[in-house]
């Protein structure tokens, strides 16, 4: 079962989103709150899988949450929850700031409910990109103009991952990277689980931004 966390403050839209989680077989809200400081102290308290987190938002907003619940030590066995944004506005600087700190990515309000439930699962699984194409163009309106130094850990990676992580830094799924490498999807999982650990990248979304903070998109 994959626990649920919802954030906004617009509680017609909570209860919406609320009835579409419980109908899931494999899905429950166990906490809600209307603004970020309900959301920080109902987060810590029901320890969610996913939380989805609107980012305007009274007392306190959706960034200033997030960076606190991402600063937050993990328990011991207990992964830290994966924060999904919810944004009104698909390029967003907000939302671009907010995967920057630590979020896995983000999704447009007025999302299909079938997308919602898919990118929900796909968060909880680590295994891709919200919505890759819209990462992408948030990252190209939004990063600085002068990439970053690359890091010595990169130049860890062997020619391989290299390529592995160039064409997931372009949003493509394991199956895609799969059918173009001919290589199993298995195999792609276990280069991309290498590429994240030796560049210290919780998911795809953050080998995303590493990309083009670094010039290396």
């Amino acid at each position: 079962m994959i626990r649920v966390a919802l954030v906004d403050d617009q509680g017609l839209f909570r209860a919406g989103i609320r009835m579409l989680v419980d109908s899931q077989p494999d899905l429950e809200v166990v906490a809600e709150a209307s603004d970020g400081r309900e959301g920080v102290a109902a987060v810590r308290q029901s320890r969610p899988d996913v939380v989805l987190m609107d980012i305007r938002m009274p007392v306190m907003d959706g960034l200033a949450a997030t960076a606190e619940l991402l600063a937050d030590a993990p328990e011991p066995g207990l992964p830290s929850p994966r924060i999904v944004m919810l944004t009104t506005f698909d390029l967003d600087e907000a939302a671009a700031r907010a995967i920057r700190q630590g979020a896995s990515g983000f999704l447009l309000k007025d999302a299909d409910p079938e997308f919602l439930l898919a990118a929900i699962r796909t968060v909880h699984a680590g295994s891709a990109v919200i919505a890759a194409s819209a990462t992408r163009e948030l990252f190209e309106r939004f990063t600085d103009a002068v990439p970053r130094p690359v890091p010595p850990a990169y130049e860890e990676l062997t020619e391989r991952e290299r390529e592995i992580f160039a064409l997931a830094a372009r949003g493509l799924s394991n199956g895609e990277i799969a059918a173009r490498e001919f290589l199993s999807e298995a195999t792609v999982k276990t280069h991309i689980s290498r590429i994240l650990t030796k560049l210290g990248l919780r998911d795809r979304v953050q080998l995303v931004v590493f990309a083009f903070e670094h010039g290396l998109a």
